[in-house]
């Protein structure tokens, strides 16, 4: 079997990678949050310790998946955000080229500033905040200096369920259980919804077809978080008891106070044209979340 180092593997698509990759490979996670029995102490960002680990463990594959998401957070902290989003990427492409390796970095569609209907694999980012800066500059490493890479643009991603989803469905789905009967609901941020069992398949295709590169890597379908928030009601057949009120993204200034583009709508087109999109449309993928990861949740 061959064998995979997964860094930063304590989150919602770390334990989807974890799930896709096990039974065909031989793994070893780490992440400066030990929460489940698989997972081993690493801080990526200790260059020296993460170097030794890997190196230790004589990996085929280093995929280096964790980040700082929290966009005020990373607004607040932007040391912080550049030092785990940015310079431990530059260390991962240091260990991975000395040991010719390839490597797995996850970007997200929150790099363009949402000014086109749609974005491509080619489109040219424009990142409005620290945490899309962040992000796009550790993109930008990987693809210059990478011998190997893939670079994967994650959408809204939804995955794990209550234990780790800290995004949007998640947020939802506390509101429900709560007992609110209103919903409050931007109607002016559009997007395509990522599931991370779907995100970390499409992956391990691309990984076992040597297609290296950067890819859109989406749910099928574009759409906007209103929408997906009718689509949960009627999944939960709750759309006459609870009552979703369309708001302007201002409602929230308070909470979230970070610039986001009003546009994160990805096509996957270069998987499209290689035959290897395997992406279910978000519905269904988001059906499939509700049915493994919520069944006794409400």
């Amino acid at each position: 079997m061959k064998k995979i180092y997964i860094a930063g593997c304590g989150g919602m698509l770390g334990e989807a990678f974890y799930k896709q990759f096990k039974d065909e490979f031989l793994l070893k996670c780490t992440d400066k949050d030990v929460n489940e029995e698989w997972l081993s102490f690493l801080d990526f960002r200790d260059s020296d310790a993460y170097e030794k680990d890997v190196n230790e463990f004589k990996p085929d594959y280093l995929f280096h998946i964790g980040a700082y998401t929290d966009l005020e957070f990373c607004e607040k902290n932007s040391d912080d955000t550049y030092n785990t989003n940015t310079l431990a990427v530059e260390n991962a492409v240091r260990i991975a080229n000395s040991l010719d390796i390839p490597l797995l970095y996850i970007s997200t569609a929150g790099i363009f500033d949402g000014k086109k209907e749609l974005y491509d694999d080619w489109d040219l980012p424009n990142p409005l905040g620290v945490y899309a800066r962040s992000k796009y500059m550790g993109e930008r490493y990987v693809c210059e200096n990478a011998k190997r890479f893939l670079v994967c643009r994650a959408g809204w991603m939804m995955g794990s369920g209550p234990k780790k989803d800290k995004k949007f469905i998640q947020k939802l789905m506390k509101q429900i259980k709560d007992g609110n009967k209103e919903l409050f609901i931007v109607d002016d941020k559009d997007g395509t919804p990522t599931y991370t069992h779907d995100f970390a398949k499409n992956v391990k295709l691309l990984v076992k077809k040597e297609y290296w590169g950067l890819y859109n890597l989406v749910c099928g379908g574009q759409t906007s978080r209103l929408e997906v928030t009718n689509e949960l009601l009627r999944l939960l057949n709750l759309q006459e008891e609870i009552k979703v009120t369309a708001v302007k993204s201002d409602h929230f200034k308070d909470v979230y106070f970070a610039e986001r583009p009003p546009n994160e709508r990805l096509i996957n087109k270069k998987l499209d044209i290689r035959g290897l999109n395997v992406m279910q449309d978000w519905k269904d993928a988001l059906k499939e979340y509700i049915d493994n990861y919520y069944q006794d949740y409400l």
